[in-house]
């Protein structure tokens, strides 16, 4: 199993390399033109679409009717694998994402994120304070914002996620855009943090919930704002890992 796990694995790289490349001089024609970024991003979802299509998985969705695609919003989602941004490419919407410094540093794939997207040096203020400014540009510019609110894969007992970070939350209350709490039920089984960069068959499944509205962003500050979304994406993680959560509860590892 082992074997055939690393030859899937292997093969899942090939496909993710060859799909970028199929689309990079696409992508420099957005970046080196700047009224064209938009559609760099959009070329984000044809790539994630084909990376997902050859990989032979069907990316499950439940309730993207909350997703309306006229609208803006700052998006937060629980995050434990590298699998979460393609999956979350396939937002059918103009979408900026935050991510850490590392990805800007991949071959191409670098070159891709740091001109369309917002990568952070989480251990840098400078670069903290560089990407608050960013986010509030991109909104201001019309598009929404992606953001992993724990701030990186830190969780260390999936699905269990780690404590959120205050910034979407400002963010989403200062600017008065609706935040989307989205959950990524199975992409920490699908490709684990654990360093072997082995994939496992499964179907990737997105639960969009209902988004917190304007008038939720005038009530609550933005730690309520935190604990809200915190427990809407655990709850939803909690219900679709029910057998790990039984047995991480009961002291099994």
């Amino acid at each position: 199993m082992k074997i055939l796990r690393r030859i899937y694995s292997i093969y899942g790289m090939v496909v993710f390399g060859l799909t970028f490349l199929a689309l990079l001089p696409f992508f420099v024609l957005t970046i080196e033109i700047p009224s064209l970024k938009k559609y760099g991003r959009m070329l984000n979802r044809i790539w994630a679409k084909a990376f997902f299509i050859f990989l032979f998985m069907k990316v499950k969705y439940e309730n993207r009717h909350h997703l309306k695609t006229s609208k803006q919003y700052i998006i937060v989602a629980n995050h434990f694998s590298y699998m979460d941004i393609p999956t979350l490419g396939l937002i059918p919407t103009d979408a900026v994402f935050i991510g850490k410094s590392s990805l800007g540093k991949l071959p191409i794939f670098g070159y891709m994120f740091r001109n369309l997207h917002i990568a952070v040096d989480r251990n840098s203020m400078k670069s903290r304070g560089e990407t608050i400014l960013r986010t509030r540009e991109a909104l201001d510019r019309g598009s929404s914002v992606v953001i992993f609110p724990e701030g990186g894969i830190i969780a260390t007992e999936p699905p269990l996620m780690g404590k959120f970070k205050d910034g979407a939350f400002k963010t989403a209350k200062e600017k008065k855009i609706p935040i989307i709490p989205v959950t990524l039920s199975f992409n920490h089984l699908i490709l684990p943090d654990d360093g072997k960069l082995l994939l496992n068959f499964k179907s990737p499944k997105v639960v969009f919930h209902k988004p917190i509205s304007l008038e939720q962003l005038e009530v609550y500050t933005p730690f309520e704002l935190k604990d809200i979304c915190f427990n809407i994406i655990q709850d939803q993680l909690n219900e679709d890992n029910a057998d790990a959560v039984i047995q991480h509860s009961m002291g099994f590892q």
